[in-house]
């Protein structure tokens, strides 16, 4: 069997990509020069989107058991060719590079720089820094913290990496690989390796001794090698010494002897399948040369494969893999345990999928190398393309010499592609052991050239900080300019006291000393701008991402999958989503696949009732409870009646009731008793064993069910196609190296596969080739093209021959599946004559073996056979909806996001789907936009309109979006509307849904059109773009975030949503049945759609109000305590004289007040997160983005600006008036004694106004902010009392001691508060926003909502669908109280109280019962509507 892949030509990025150069090999004439050509790029146009990190044109040959030709070897006879050591690091430094590398990384921040721009300014006298060491300590502590936490995150991935590289593997040792210099170490890589190893011991020793398990394991050992229980590890003669020899296809072991088939004249499977005897094999025709000598050849040679290590594995090396064992490198697989070649990994660490993919032998080696000694008689060498990124692409050729003979100048080749190469981080599976020869090592694997595609995102509010930050620097250099001039001015001053105490100027004039005044301040006010704001941010946001990952309500327990955060910088963004971009299969729906209908010869079979149909017949006004009871009962009737007649037909052992998803008695019916003739009888069974051979499935024995086969598939589709068919007696059993084995009806037969066409996402399809052996012998044998695809491709390859009125029942058939929302499928085939497919498949080999465009060629000879079909049916497969997908699509909707879904679905499929998710309503005008609507022309535009468009699509795509815009929402499109539509951040006004489909949104991006485009969907209440590429994901994701300015969200699960993801501000990847590619490159991961609702109504509103208060209050701290400072230089012609003692300075930022802001960014939190998800629409401010505003910014600087005037001039008055006397009868008249008494009001007030704007006073942040308070008291008098403070000597206790002190303080506090106070009172009390109100329900208990236990949103959980309005509270239904008690209406004892804020019109109603409620009134269409909370 030849299985051809040319997989989706994939970028980095996950996105499809045109074909890359390619290249050709020059050969001359002679064989010697041959063997040692040299390789050249072909001129062809390069990829650029795969450039950047591709070296696909620097080619490379591996020789193995032969000498370098001499062009490749340097003077002195080495290798000119350095290929990369495979010992990979993946840390940012070493023990050597860490000190350097860490602080120039560090100090790329500008914050940095400038700090330590002033450290330096400090150093010299002339600027009068009283301690310039002191002044180092904030930099020092800050760049000292941030080293140690890029330490420890550093040896996370060095000892990751050292566990890597250390890896054993076995690799052939006797055998000299001329690839590669020999290993010399230097004495600086021996001086590491010692040092390493010291390093191993000394661990170990600490491990073997010092911990209990460590000593019970050092028992374990002097006792087996005291017993000799220690087995010998010398290494092994062959890599099959230890083992059985080469074991037969799984399939074949144990198959007894059966009888064939009866003869059917009509069926062109008539004799495909060969019973299977004990002693019957498929014989190898195939023409392939010896690939080595099988003489007896003395040679001295003692080959064997040797344990060794990762990193010690190099380019031409034969490495030996075994079952389960990870990949060590890149490497072209010479031979497996298996007898056909075949080998199976797993991928998922390498492209996220977690389907076992089979990879092939070369087809020359793979027979013929049984053991280690057999490599010695072999001599080849790979030609290969340079390294590159692509994961879906290799071109390459092996040569050698036939029979392993160099002396007969006999060269044979064989192409190499993808599908012969193990890659590094895939894991073997379900295979003894596979062998192969290296290529590419360490950073020239794909593996590391994948790695990190994921791009770095910065939130919003980090990019809207350097405003702020710009704007401090502002004003900073304001008060330096004026402290400068002031000073400068001062100096030109005669007969003042300086004349008398100093002696000359500072710097020689008074320009000079106004420069040098101007440095003086820049140093005395440098804390104006914030050096420790970005290290408490990280700090803030590394908290909230653990609060993420330990939220046990988003934890999914089927797959043990917490939601885990990735980007751990961009919480705050999750807070401003205005718009989600999803993906539907395997995102809104479960992604595992259930059989539920096809289409036979026109007959319809199958008994489902989905949810989409469900939806269907509710807009119908059928009762739907009602009606889906009786019809899940009858389906579980008919299911037990099916099983048993499917028994009485064979007793089929694979089969389960409880998987048995395709129910039709009428099938069942017409397969045992040809209920409706013979003819659909035949046809039945033809079309379940298409499915049961047309496929890439594989199997393995279930380890639960001794005897049961799981099916491995590359899709969930086929897995479903592939299980129906064994459900009804159609089982495949496995694969050998010339076909599949089915058990057909109890009778076990071998269909020989000639070729597989596999499916990828541009063929969309997939065929298989079957030999039909002839009829009598002497004839030729026939073959048999089964082809399965989608729809609108099988139909465009049917032959004219089909009959009419079946196509049109076929059609019909799958239209109605589709509108049940099943996903369809055509099943077609087309019979060949031997001659005409040995024509094709000499094509085809030469297309497979072309290094030149080798893929388009191989899908031109592929198209070319997949026409003139014959229909035979189709397929209809159900996708599950999700739990909760319905209420998490509602809730988001009611908290002001707009939900777009894009799939790769069809249109009816997406539409049934929407409705059933609740994405879709009845009431909702549905905008139907596709290229195939052009029939409808005369419908929707006027005769003159449709002569002006004519025929062209494009031009029909940009009228009918045109004309939707004119006449529903009265727009034209411009730029202007465009320029409005950002700054109009309100749901959609009217009631409409837009659909387009992939050709005409392909259609809609381009130019004016996309413009146009993007305000209608706009003023859309839901889009469904369907049968789009994952280049048009992303472009969509794209233009809405780029032309609107908003934040964007992508959700998906495949590596189709890769490119989707990676485009918005914030992706999120699900884990589910296609693997962890959309996870890997996401910013956000968790298990179930359901857990979207809590991580963006709970988590991203917390993080997003926590950080908008935490950093004006930042700024509002650092003002404060500066300005007061420089009050104090307006009495000291700003000299640069300091206010405080010098420790004050440093510990302001450090000890005194970063703890409060730190824990208000951690901690506060305003409404409860049952209470975020009762009333979603809370989340609209941080659409609105009325949060973080400059004018909230500028308030707070108004407020630092007055504290800091009473925070100096307070005290200033009290000394002003008469000064302070101690009790000892010291005065207290030091400037740093006034210092000591402006900054603890600074610091007070500071730390009492945060608290005061914190919604949240829990112990926690009380206890903090208690302390930051204390530790200015304590410090004060613990550091007076030292010597050491100088000046500051004992000012603690007389200070303290002193009731002026204590009185001016008290005083000072107050004043600074009050005005804020005042504020927030008026405000809270008059203007109340929607948080104050629902803050006041649930602090008097008016509804018991603090229920933690239960999370309304994870309700899917126990397999109930309940609607948002059974959501409970504390056992009580509020949502179902009477409706007295919870409409906005007056009722008689009720008092009313309508409040109308600026983010939602609420209205308070107090009922009888004493109880209140929320009505939030929202006006749609010239109605009210009242949602009562």
């Amino acid at each position: 069997m030849k299985r051809h892949r040319w997989g989706t030509q994939r970028n980095k990025k996950g996105l499809p990509i045109g074909r890359s150069k390619t290249f050709k090999w020059h050969r001359n004439q002679s064989i010697r020069h041959a063997l040692h050509a040299t390789s050249t790029p072909h001129n062809a146009e390069s990829d650029s989107e795969d450039e950047g990190d591709s070296r696909k044109d620097e080619f490379r040959q591996v020789y193995w058991n032969l000498p370098l030709p001499a062009d490749l070897l340097d003077d002195k006879g080495d290798p000119i060719t350095q290929y990369s050591r495979n010992k990979v690091r993946t840390t940012k430094y070493t023990p050597l590079t860490f000190v350097p590398k860490n602080l120039s990384n560090q100090f790329k921040n500008i914050a940095n720089v400038y700090f330590l721009t002033m450290i330096i300014l400090g150093a010299f006298s002339i600027f009068g820094v009283p301690s310039p060491v002191l002044s180092a300590v904030p930099l020092i502590v800050i760049v000292c913290i941030t080293a140690i936490k890029d330490a420890i995150e550093d040896s996370r991935r060095t000892g990751l990496d050292m566990e890597l590289n250390n890896t054993p593997t076995h690799i052939l040792e006797g055998v000299f690989n001329p690839n590669c210099l020999v290993d010399n170490v230097s004495m600086w890589r021996r001086f590491k390796k010692l040092n390493s190893r010291l390093l191993f011991k000394f661990i170990a020793f600490i491990k073997q001794n010092l911990t209990s398990s460590g000593r019970l394991e050092k028992k374990r050992n002097e006792f087996r090698k005291k017993h000799g229980q220690i087995a010998d590890s010398a290494p092994k003669n062959s890599f099959d010494s230890t083992e059985e020899t080469a074991r037969k296809s799984v399939q074949l072991n144990n198959l007894s002897g059966s009888n064939s088939l009866d003869n059917n004249q009509d069926d062109p499977f008539n004799g495909a399948g060969e019973e299977i005897g004990a002693s019957q094999k498929l014989k190898n025709h195939d023409n392939t040369k010896p690939f080595i000598t099988h003489e007896d050849v003395f040679t001295d040679v003692q080959a064997r494969f040797k344990r060794d290590m990762w990193k010690n594995v190099k380019v031409g090396d034969i490495v030996r893999v075994h079952n389960n064992d990870e990949i060590p490198a890149d490497m072209i697989i010479l031979a497996t345990s298996d007898s056909d070649g075949a080998c199976y990994v797993e991928t998922k660490d390498l492209d996220g999928e977690t389907n076992l993919k089979v990879r092939q032998a070369l087809k020359s080696s793979s027979g013929e190398i049984k053991r280690a000694k057999d490599l010695t008689k072999a001599k080849f060498w790979i030609e290969s393309e340079g390294p590159h990124s692509n994961l879906y692409s290799y071109q390459g050729n092996m040569k050698y010499y036939v029979s392993g003979d160099e002396t007969k100048e006999e060269i044979a080749n064989e192409p190499v592609t993808i599908n012969n190469t193990l890659l590094r981080g895939c894991t073997l599976r379900n295979t003894k052991w596979a062998l192969g020869i290296v290529i590419f090592t360490g950073e020239d694997t794909k593996i590391r050239l994948n790695a990190g595609i994921t791009p770095t995102k910065r939130s919003r509010i980090s990019r809207d900080l350097n405003y702020p930050v710009l704007l401090n620097f502002l004003l900073l250099f304001i008060i330096c300019f004026i402290s400068g001039l002031v000073n400068g001015i001062y100096y030109r001053h005669d007969n003042v006291s300086r004349t008398y105490f100093e002696f000359g100027t500072i710097a020689g004039s008074p320009a000079a000393n106004g420069i040098v005044g101007f440095f003086v301040a820049v140093i005395l006010y440098q804390s104006l701008v914030p050096i420790s704001l970005y290290i408490s941010i990280e700090i803030i946001k590394t908290a909230q991402a653990f609060f993420i990952y330990s939220d046990v309500k988003m934890y999914y327990e089927k797959l043990d999958y917490p939601c885990t955060p990735k980007s751990w910088s961009i919480s705050d963004d999750l807070g401003q989503i205005e718009y989600i971009f999803s993906d539907k299969t395997g995102t809104l729906t479960q992604n595992v696949m259930e059989f539920k209908k096809a289409t036979i010869n026109g007959i319809s079979y199958g008994r489902a009732y989905t949810e989409a149909y469900a939806g269907i017949r509710k807009r119908q006004g059928i009762d739907i409870k009602e009606e889906a009871a009786r019809e899940k009962k009858a389906i579980e009737e008919d299911k037990i009646v099916m099983y048993n007649q499917l028994q009485e037909i064979n007793e089929n052992d694979q089969l389960d009731i409880n998987d048995l998803t395709f129910i039709s008695k009428e099938f069942v019916k017409d397969l045992k008793d040809a209920a409706n003739g013979d003819y659909q009888k035949h046809c039945n069974e033809h079309f379940m064993l298409s499915l049961a051979l047309c496929h890439s499935v594989l199997t393995e024995e279930d380890p639960k069910k001794p005897g049961k086969l799981l099916l491995k598939a590359q899709s969930p589709d086929e897995a479903a196609l592939v299980s129906t068919a064994r459900d009804v007696g159609f089982a495949f059993v496995g694969r050998t190296k010339k076909g599949v084995i089915l058990n057909v009806q109890g009778i076990e037969k071998e269909y020989q596969v000639l070729n597989i066409l596999e499916f990828n996402s541009t063929r969309k399809r997939m065929s298989a080739l079957i030999k039909i052996p002839p009829p009598s012998p002497g004839e030729e044998p026939s073959v048999l093209l089964i082809c399965k695809g989608a729809d609108s491709i099988i139909y465009s390859r049917l032959s004219k021959d089909n009959d009419p009125d079946l196509l049109d029942k076929t059609a019909n058939h799958l239209e109605e599946f589709a509108t049940e929302g099943l996903r369809t499928l055509c099943i077609a085939q087309r019979q060949l004559t031997w001659k005409e497919y040995l024509d094709w498949n000499a094509r085809h080999e030469i297309a497979a073996a072309a290094l030149v465009k080798r893929e388009e060629r191989m899908e031109e000879v592929a198209d070319s056979v997949e026409r003139e079909l014959t229909l035979l049916g189709g397929t209809a497969i159900e996708d599950r909806l999700q739990d909760g997908v319905p209420d998490t699509i509602s809730l988001l909707g009611k908290a002001g996001i707009k939900l777009w879904v894009l799939t790769g679905d069809k249109v009816e499929t997406a539409i049934n789907i929407g409705f059933s998710c609740n994405l879709l309503d009845n009431d909702m005008n549905l905008l139907l936009i596709k290229t195939g609507g052009v029939e409808e022309m005369d419908q929707i535009f006027t005769e003159e309109e449709v002569a002006t468009i004519g025929s062209d699509e494009k031009k029909f795509v940009d009228a009918l979006i045109t004309k939707y815009l004119e006449k529903y929402f009265n727009k034209q499109g411009t730029q202007e509307e465009i320029t409005a539509a950002k700054s109009d951040h309100s749901p959609p006004h009217g009631n409409f849904g837009l659909v387009i489909d992939g050709d005409a949104l392909k259609l809609a991006l381009k130019d004016e059109t996309q413009r146009k485009f993007l305000l209608l969907c706009k003023e859309c209440k839901s889009v469904m773009c369907c049968r789009v590429s994952p280049a048009q994901k992303a472009a969509v994701v794209k233009m809405v975030k780029n032309t609107l300015q908003v934040m964007t969200l992508a959700i998906g699960d495949g590596s189709n949503d890769v490119a989707m993801i990676q485009a918005a501000d914030v992706g999120v990847g699900i884990a589910g049945e296609e693997g962890r590619a959309a996870v890997m490159s996401s910013d956000y991961a968790f298990g179930q759609f359901r857990y979207l609702t809590r991580l963006v109504l709970v988590h991203g509103r917390w993080s997003y109000k926590r950080l908008s208060q935490m950093i004006p209050s930042f700024f509002y701290k650092n003002v404060i305590f500066t300005m007061a400072l420089f009050w104090y230089g307006i009495y000291n012609d700003f000299d640069g004289t300091y206010l405080f003692e010098y420790t004050y300075l440093m510990f302001y930022n450090l000890a005194f007040t970063s703890l409060p802001v730190i824990f208000l960014g951690v901690l506060d939190q305003d409404v409860s997160d049952i209470v975020s998800l009762m009333v979603p629409q809370l989340y609209r401010s941080g659409i609105l983005g009325t949060e973080w505003t400059m004018q909230k910014f500028w308030w707070y600087m108004t407020d630092a600006f007055y504290q800091s005037l009473i925070s100096f001039f307070y005290p200033y008055w009290l000394y002003y008036k008469n000064g302070i006397i101690s009790p000892t009868g010291l005065t207290l008249e030091h400037r740093y004694i006034m210092g000591a008494l402006v900054s603890t009001i600074a610091i007070i007030s500071c730390n009492l106004y945060i608290l005061m704007n914190q919604y949240r006073w829990d112990w926690v942040s009380t206890l903090c902010i208690s302390l930051s308070i204390i530790i200015v008291f304590a410090w004060t008098g613990i550091w007076s009392s030292s010597t050491y403070s100088g000046e500051f000597y004992k000012v603690g206790a007389r200070l303290y001691g002193a009731a002026a002190f204590w009185a001016c303080l008290f005083v000072g506090v107050v004043i600074c508060l009050i005005p804020r106070f005042i504020y927030n009172v008026i405000r809270e009390t008059m203007f109340p926003s929607d948080v104050t109100i629902i803050r006041e329900r649930v602090a008097k208990g008016l509804n018991p909502i603090e229920d933690d236990g239960y999370d309304f949103i994870a309700m899917g959980d126990d397999g109930l669908n309940n609607d948002y309005n059974d959501f409970r509270f504390g056992g009580q239904d509020l949502l179902k109280r009477p409706l007295s008690a919870t409409l906005g209406t007056q009722q008689p004892n009720e008092s009313s109280l309508t409040i109308n804020t600026q983010e939602i019109p609420m209205q308070v109603v107090e009922g009888n019962d004493g109880r209140r409620s929320i009505s939030i009134k929202k006006q749609h269409n010239g109605v009210n509507n009242n949602s009562v909370i």
